[in-house]
């Protein structure tokens, strides 16, 4: 088969952007059989130095990156998205497969090939006031995603959560909707250097011989940060407690999606908390491994999640996952985390008390994360997209007959 990959979200900053590459890096890895030919933009291309060079690429000229474009509070040009089209409709006619890794970048295309789109999770159309600033972000987000599924031959996703909301949200077929699930890779590993990782994580304002709760992730509103910073806030003016950092590593300074960031800083303010937590801004994918191991434990407070990356990512590092029950998070970590209300911050409180406060429970819940972890690979991932690459084709059946 010859596979042509929309690659406009290499560079993004988010799961979305790790998705992209961890999935396609290990597919041009593993697949001798089929061909990839690349589409980005011209920014992506120029920036992103991590993309492979064994690739055939047809780099498009357009006016601004498509996650710089695709903003909460803007959306690409008409311009952008018909050289985008035509990119594919000149230099993709003997495609046999289109694959859209997120619908975060789709465009319209015009093509024989069968169209694949993978929606990550129905959290826009859930929360669209959490997600976007205004009304006319929340339209143009909507039509994208409507014309995605109305074009796609096949909708993938990435957890048997998410794939339930969008067959409930589009009115779909579940035989329409396949999982290829996110995973983790090697590097996320128990880190035993603690002097490497104090340097690490010193050089963002962290300290590792004190104890910290982490977050990792978006600093947005649907991420449900003020729960979190609410039960922080409660659990240090327990005895034995005052000590326990909050550290949130996540842009607020640059990142294109909706930020909560100042109102954030206030309820901390007003909680009386500043000095026991730490924004870190951006950290590199190199860093997060020394961030994950030297947490107390790991918090996913969402209001949803199609998946919740960097829960695995905790969990393959060895370190409890507390977790609300919202979206795929219950079905990433199964036993081996604890979950909340996400709407209770005294739940959570309650949790992270009782972590922190027993040394065997720790430990435990720490080989349960890393057992749990292992079942999640980009190779079987690669196996699931295969699978629907051939099924959309027709190859697969054909196969049998």
């Amino acid at each position: 088969m010859k596979i042509g990959v929309d690659a406009s979200c290499w560079a993004n900053k988010r799961g979305y952007g790790r998705y992209t590459r961890e999935l396609l890096g290990t597919l041009l890895d593993t697949d001798k059989e089929n061909e990839y030919r690349f589409f980005l933009d011209s920014e992506t291309a120029e920036i992103s130095e991590d993309l492979p060079q064994d690739v055939e690429k047809v780099v498009v000229g357009t006016s601004k990156a498509a996650t710089r474009a695709a903003a909460a509070s803007g959306r690409r040009s008409v311009q952008d998205l018909w050289a985008m089209r035509r990119a594919v409709h000149r230099h993709g006619q003997d495609l046999d497969v289109f694959f859209f890794p997120s619908v975060y970048t789709y465009f319209p295309i015009k093509t024989r090939a069968k169209v694949i789109v993978t929606i990550h999770d129905t959290t826009a159309e859930k929360y669209p006031k959490l997600i976007f600033p205004n009304w006319s972000s929340r339209m143009f987000w909507k039509i994208k995603v409507q014309l995605a599924v109305r074009r796609a031959d096949l909708i993938t996703t990435v957890s048997e959560a998410s794939k339930r909301e969008i067959v409930r949200e589009f009115r779909i077929s579940p035989e329409l909707v396949r999982v290829v699930s996110d995973a983790v890779g090697p590097e996320f590993s128990p880190v035993e250097d603690i002097a490497s990782s104090g340097e690490i994580l010193a050089s963002y304002g962290v300290s590792n011989e004190e104890r910290f709760i982490l977050y990792v992730g978006g600093i947005s509103p649907h991420k449900n940060l003020e729960t979190l910073v609410d039960a922080h806030a409660a659990l240090i003016r327990e005895p034995g407690m005052d000590d326990v950092k909050l550290v949130l590593v996540g842009d607020y300074q640059h990142d294109v999606f909706y930020s909560c960031y100042a109102g954030l800083c206030e309820r901390i303010h007003g909680h009386g908390s500043t000095d026991n937590v730490v924004f870190t801004g951006f950290a590199s994918e190199e860093s997060l491994s020394h961030f994950y191991s030297r947490a107390s434990a790991v918090v996913m407070p969402s209001f949803d999640e199609g998946f919740g990356l960097p829960a695995l990512e905790a969990m393959a590092c060895g370190t409890p996952v507390v977790a609300s029950r919202a979206g795929a998070l219950p079905e990433v970590v199964g036993e081996a985390g604890m979950l909340f209300d996400p709407s209770s911050a005294d739940e959570l409180r309650t949790h992270l008390s009782s972590l922190l406060g027993d040394a065997r429970l720790l430990d435990m819940m720490a080989a349960r994360a890393l057992v749990r972890a292992k079942t999640f690979t980009w190779e079987n991932s690669v196996q699931s997209a295969l699978e629907a690459f051939r099924d959309v084709t027709g190859q697969y059946q054909a196969a049998l007959a």
